[in-house]
């Protein structure tokens, strides 16, 4: 069973006084129903479940009277087999996309207060597809943002346990190189979530069989559904776009600017035809947006130009899958060639999406740089580069020797390394991007990860062979 970080956000919204109504917004498949429902059935003594997408019979129930003595008189009847005792009940509303009467009732659902609700939503019917709630509850929702597995939860269910994770935070926060037992070890583990990706099916496929064909048919199954929903809810005028503009993403990414270009989706393509459906495959998870910054300084969000962006893919694996048969093992064995740049680049901009990050990049192409993204660290701007091999950081270094000019004092080099600086450009090992948290990093107090490094380093290098001869 998958360990997931959605577990604490959904007990923080439990043990929170005069809660709202939750809805928990993600791709599909990404593992929100299964982590409702096990908080659900954890938490409270009756869970009432209703699927609007498997069953759309249940938006009935929605469709007259919002009154919540009404909507529970109606759920009883339609059968959902729970009990309804105030306190003691949680009301599960699955794909609430699907019945927007649903969303608005959340508003009465708040005011009456006897029961907790959760709603989840795959983002579907959002920017101009598909059903519209009449009136959405502001102030009476709140709203969290669900993900895929990210690399820290990929550890967790690789059997990196929270002390070794500690080990990290200390070597970063120190600057001190990862034992070498534990570095090699990360670095395996990074590659296979390159190829596997954080979709739950397709992460505990490999882990209980290790077989790579059947990874890649779970990823191929879900890239078709993906499309297959955006094209069911958009105009049928829209479909073939869609495809087109999907399937283009690994193609822009491996040019040498790889600037997404409407006309390379489509001969003569304009970004009217397309700007919608990049921001509804945005809005979904399907995909993140890297924005290029005017000038590299703060705020970040006020200096991109919307108008020039590049596509990553959400999930690294499933970015893997449609480069087609054989990537899986180029990228395992090492044997890549021109897209192991664009790989290991979608691999970061997923990772650092997934601490919650906006993506920002930099090009200023009559002075020749280019910097791959730009983030707020540490409360400065940072440059950040992803390096799939060695390779020097031309731009970056010409950035920073004019703070004067482009107010950037500080960069960060992922790639294949261990920790080490030179001058205000840190090194990193790339599988320490997950630690890149917002404004500052994730690390533990100086004296506790001092005590925690000590107690495991003895340990380290027999718990690391131990793990190998587990793979």
């Amino acid at each position: 069973m998958l360990k997931r970080k959605i577990e604490d956000v959904l007990l923080r919204w439990k043990q929170t006084p005069e809660r709202k109504p939750l809805v928990l917004k993600g791709c599909r498949q990404c593992g929100k129903t299964f982590s409702v429902l096990k908080f659900a059935r954890e938490q409270y003594a009756n869970t009432v479940y209703i699927n609007f997408f498997q069953d759309p019979e249940y938006q009935k129930i929605f469709a007259g009277s919002l009154d919540v003595d009404h909507l529970i008189m109606m759920m009883s009847a339609a059968g959902v087999g729970a009990a309804f005792e105030p306190g003691k009940t949680v009301i599960v509303l699955d794909e609430i996309q699907e019945c927007p009467e649903a969303r608005t009732a959340l508003k009465f659902f708040k005011l009456d207060g006897r029961f907790d609700v959760i709603a989840t939503g795959s983002l579907l019917g959002v920017a101009g597809y598909g059903k519209k709630p009449q009136s959405v509850p502001v102030g009476y929702e709140d709203i969290e943002q669900m993900y895929p597995l990210d690399f820290e939860e990929f550890l967790w269910a690789a059997g990196i346990d929270e002390n070794l994770i500690g080990i990290l935070k200390h070597c970063q926060a120190k600057e001190e190189q990862v034992p070498a037992a534990l570095h090699g070890r990360l670095r395996e583990l990074l590659t296979q979530y390159a190829v596997v990706g954080g979709m739950p099916e397709v992460v505990e496929i490999f882990f209980k069989t290790r077989n790579m064909a059947s990874v890649l048919g779970a990823q191929k199954s879900i890239l078709a559904s993906y499309t297959d929903d955006v094209c069911k809810y958009a105009p049928a005028r829209d479909e073939k776009c869609i495809r087109d503009c999907f399937n283009s993403i690994p193609a822009q990414l491996a040019k040498t600017n790889p600037k997404f270009q409407y006309a390379q989706v489509r001969k003569g393509g304009r970004s009217s035809e397309f700007v919608g459906i990049l921001q509804w495959m945005q809005d979904a998870g399907v995909i993140e947006r890297c924005f290029n910054l005017v000038l590299p300084e703060l705020p970040l969000s006020g200096n991109a130009d919307l108008s020039n962006f590049r596509v990553y893919l959400s999930d690294p694996g499933l970015f893997a899958a449609m480069l087609g048969e054989g990537t899986q093992f180029d990228i395992l064995s090492g044997q890549l060639f021109g897209y192991k740049g664009p790989i290991f680049e979608n691999l970061v901009a997923g990772m650092l999406a997934k601490t919650g990050r906006r993506l920002y990049f930099f090009e200023k192409q009559q002075n020749r740089l280019e910097v791959d993204f730009v983030i707020k660290w540490k409360g400065r701007t940072a440059l950040v580069e992803a390096k799939a091999s060695q390779g020097k950081t031309r731009s970056t270094t010409t950035i920073l020797r004019h703070p004067e000019k482009y107010h950037v004092e500080q960069a960060i080099k992922l790639g294949d390394y261990q920790i080490g600086r030179s001058g205000n450009i840190l090194t990193l090992p790339m599988y320490m991007t997950f630690l890149l948290k917002v404004d500052q990093p994730d690390v533990l107090p100086v004296s506790e990860a001092e005590q925690l490094f000590r107690s495991e380093l003895k340990n380290l290098t027999a718990q690391a062979e131990r793990l190998k001869t587990e793979v």
